[in-house]
């Protein structure tokens, strides 16, 4: 508490009457001041705190990528047993690269036994990649040689280059590409492919194939690519293999694009209460209007008012207990 002081006061008379007046040490009333400036300080502080948001982002994409895939069935010469030859080269999905240049297979029954060349390049890569933002599957095949069971010595289709590639990207439209570059054998005779529709090859006393070039399809997610495809219907006769029918993969690439991040919801426009006018320089402001309503920064908006209240009503007695304080001294 502070110090009590007595002040005679003269009312015409020999009473005295004794007047008190409370003062607060200096150290208290500069404690005082500061805990106000505190007070004012932290009330802005407190209005501009929003919530915190935490971003969140999409899911990865996927890609895969494949240079060779075989699904054939390989017919004895008494066609009793089926021989399945299901076979792929470099089969690959994000994130993973292969680059193996030979496939070669063992068939029970077929060749005596021995192992089957299916394949043969100078250059045969596959290759996918996928993040959250992008997907890539991509395929290379070079100066190629592709042989089914029953016939060793003649090649059922080469190629010189071949390539696919598929690109998803987050937000984009989804891009397939195809391309055979150079010569195509097929059964031992040179072919001209189209990208118009399949392309037929008969050889008499061995078979047909069907190929078609360049394949590609697309999605507002998704794309493919295929380079060449071939459909098989050969009897050799040779090597105990009566028929070997079923469908050739080469060059094939996928991809998936990676969901796109959230975004953020466009805030309406505060059109105001209904009935109310925007107000111009021009015409005088309307008194008495309420606004309703609150979001988010309402808990701190109040509570900011209330300590401005809080900080004022103490700085303004301060002010007025010096002044006093001074006028009596």
């Amino acid at each position: 508490m502070g110090r009590a002081v007595r002040r005679p006061v003269s009312c015409g008379g020999s009473t005295t009457v004794n007047s008190t007046t409370l003062r607060l040490p200096a150290r208290r009333r500069s404690l005082a001041a500061t805990a106000a400036a505190v007070t004012l300080t932290a009330g802005p502080a407190l209005l501009a705190a929003p919530p915190a948001a935490h971003a969140t982002g999409g899911e990865a994409g996927r890609a895969s990528a494949v240079v060779l895939r075989t699904d054939l069935d390989v017919a004895l010469l008494n066609k009793s047993v089926h021989v399945p030859l299901k076979a792929t080269l470099n089969e690959v999905r994000a994130p993973e690269s292969a680059a193996k240049t030979a496939l070669t297979v063992t068939l029970d029954g077929v060749e005596q036994g021995r192992p089957v060349s299916v394949l043969r390049a100078d250059v045969a890569t596959a290759k996918a990649t996928a993040d959250a933002r992008r997907a890539e599957g991509r395929t290379e095949l070079a100066r190629a040689k592709l042989h089914v069971p029953g016939l060793p010595l003649l090649s059922l289709v080469e190629v010189e280059k071949v390539t696919s590639r598929a690109v998803c990207e987050a937000g984009e439209r989804p891009v397939a590409e195809a391309n055979l570059l150079g010569r195509v054998t097929v059964l031992g005779k040179r072919v001209t492919l189209t990208a118009g529709g399949p392309t037929k090859v008969d050889v008499p006393g061995v078979g047909q194939v069907t190929l078609s070039l360049s394949k590609t399809h697309t999605t507002s997610r998704t794309a493919a690519a295929t380079a060449l495809s071939l459909t098989v219907s050969v009897n050799p006769l040779k090597a105990n293999v009566a028929d070997v029918t079923g469908t050739v993969t080469l060059a094939e690439a996928t991809c998936q694009s990676p969901e796109a991040p959230p975004k953020a919801a466009a805030r309406p426009a505060d059109t105001g209460p209904a009935g109310v006018r925007p107000q111009t320089g021009g015409e005088p402001a309307e008194a008495n209007l309420a606004e309703t309503g609150g979001n988010s920064l309402t808990p701190y908006l109040a509570g900011g008012s209330l300590a401005l209240l809080a900080a004022g009503a103490g700085a303004l007695a301060l002010t007025r207990r010096a002044r006093a304080a001074r006028e009596r001294g």
